[in-house]
């Protein structure tokens, strides 16, 4: 008896995650169907007109918004952007500079040296057998 291979499928939302869109901002067919892992590899490698316009323009996910302004997603959460935003009002909030995205670029630096010296300590720890 041979068993067939079975396509590996993902709900939209694991999907567009997945691709880095916002799932609300997608075509119908793309939110009410399930995904499978080849035609999310397909997305990935020849994304079509509508996926390539959600990643240039937006809306964009709480994640993009945070790496775009380079930020944590809890920046943006005290900053209250709770909201999905268009690479235009990124680029303005960029130029606009506000204190708040200042602060949460330099809070979000200094977690990110903490976390590579940490990370650093434990490679020269494993390294050399120390614990």
């Amino acid at each position: 008896m041979t068993s067939r291979k079975t396509s590996q499928t993902m709900k939209p939302a694991t999907a567009a995650k997945k691709l880095g869109v916002y799932l609300e901002a997608t075509p119908a067919e793309f939110q009410e169907g399930v995904v499978s892992r080849d035609e999310l590899d397909e997305l990935q490698t020849s994304p079509p007109e509508w996926l390539r316009d959600l990643r240039r323009n937006g809306p964009h996910p709480r994640p993009v918004v945070a790496a775009k302004l380079g930020v944590s997603i809890s920046g943006l959460a005290r900053a209250g952007l709770t909201e999905p935003l268009t690479t235009e009002q990124i680029n303005a909030i960029k130029d606009e500079n506000p204190d708040w995205l200042q602060r949460e670029r330099a809070t979000y630096a200094e977690v990110k040296r903490e976390e590579a010296a940490k990370k650093q300590a434990a490679a020269t720890e494993k390294k050399t057998g120390r614990s």
